[in-house]
């Protein structure tokens, strides 16, 4: 009687893990905090752990009784079961953890390549130089020029010279190798995952100046999430600008997903239609495009937050992510637009786009020293493996080869 019950639970915990799964994605190169938690592998090695202890007990024990042998039999028993337990666990963890490595070594060598102007004027630095005040000074310049900031050039050429002192690094080389690990460091706070299914639908209302790359961004997330096995709800708020809806509809039809839009519309109206129409269908995410502005427009700024709070009455949680789509060529600007925008509508995450070719790379650096708000995304190009999420490891390495 004892072993069909724990036969039962078993049988009844993965019936349940389906549900959520539909909304809440496996790890992957992109998205991966949530299932980590919920993973039904280690309770399956418990049920043979105690299959093993059951038989020492009915066979040997009884004729070992009389003797002293009985007590330690069963203290050796169990070690050989867990012994093997672990190591069986272990086994597919590394498996898994390499095949990501080759996906990240392509993205590397993209990024690397898109930010070789940035990088190439900051290396130039350390061709043929000595560690001394010259140096510092060429790499000031040079950090400026990528437009890193005041703040965040002072803050690394300081934390330089502490691990230039600690490391008691004798050449150029090694304090390049330093300058990356610095910059690493910097930008590790901008690492964050993007959790979807926590919510569901997840809202995420996107916003961005035009020409920063908002609704090609929303384009390439939306075929990312599907490719996940998320069901995406477009809503196309961006209703001033007819070609921003047409090609919403465009990336709807490619990646087969359903649209919410209204011709010359009000843009909180679609959005509110577009939530109630995502908890209708049971949608995973819903993704509102809002129409492009600059920061210093006060009555289209004014608007986003009317649609963030007309969101809100469909949803009393929504939005859920608010993002902010940067074009990185812009330099200090974009962390003008990271400022101006985070002020009037509280930001989650940015997507940092057109970092292909730009000279202004240096800008994260600015913006984790001075606004850091969570990178999610950064693009180096127009095709849809150009998007990807941002590692502060990567950036590092590829702005510094």
């Amino acid at each position: 009687m004892p072993s069909p019950a724990p036969a039962e639970t078993p049988a009844e915990s993965p019936a349940e893990p389906p549900a959520p799964a539909k909304s809440v994605f496996s790890p992957s190169t992109w998205f991966g905090g949530k299932p980590a938690v919920a993973e039904p592998p280690p309770p399956a090695p418990v049920a043979p752990v105690a299959a093993p202890v059951a038989p020492p007990v009915t066979a040997p024990m009884p004729e070992l009784a009389p003797t002293v042998a009985p007590p330690p039999a069963p203290a050796p028993a169990p070690v050989v079961s867990v012994v093997p337990a672990p190591v069986q666990t272990s086994a597919p963890a590394p498996a898994s953890a390499p095949e990501p490595a080759p996906e990240r070594t392509g993205w590397l060598g993209k990024l690397k390549s898109g930010l070789r102007k940035t990088g190439n004027s900051i290396t130039a630095a350390f061709v043929n130089a000595q560690i001394d005040d010259a140096l510092y000074e060429e790499l000031e310049e040079a950090l400026l020029m990528a437009d890193t900031g005041v703040k965040a050039t002072e803050h690394l050429l300081e934390d330089l010279r502490r691990r230039v002192k600690s490391n008691m690094a004798t050449d150029a080389a090694q304090v390049k190798v330093l300058l990356a690990d610095a910059i690493a460091d910097l930008l590790r706070p901008l690492e964050k995952s993007l959790v979807i299914g926590q919510y569901t639908p997840t809202v995420i209302m996107v916003a961005g100046v035009n020409g920063a790359g908002k609704t090609t961004s929303i384009g390439k997330l939306t075929k990312h999430l599907a490719n996940e096995g998320a069901s995406v709800l477009l809503a196309a708020a961006d209703t001033f600008r007819a070609a921003a809806r047409e090609q919403l509809l465009v990336w709807a039809d490619r990646n087969t997903v359903e649209i919410v839009s209204q011709e010359g519309g009000d843009p909180a109206a679609v959005s509110f239609d577009a939530v109630n129409a995502g908890k209708a269908r049971g949608k995973d995410v819903v993704l509102v495009d809002t129409a492009g502005r600059l920061p210093t427009q006060i009555h289209l700024m004014d608007e986003l937050k009317k649609i963030k709070r007309v969101v809100a009455r469909a949803d009393a949680t929504a939005p859920h992510e608010i993002l902010l789509v940067i074009d990185g060529n812009t330099g200090q600007n974009a962390l003008a637009q990271v400022r101006a925008f985070d002020e009037a509508l509280g930001l989650t995450g940015l997507v940092v786009t057109k970092l292909d070719g730009t000279a202004k790379g240096g800008v994260l650096c600015a913006i984790a020293r001075e606004r850091p708000i969570p990178v999610y995304f950064i693009g180096v190009g127009e095709k849809l493996e150009d998007l990807e999420t941002f590692d502060a490891r990567e950036f590092a390495q590829a702005l510094l080869g």
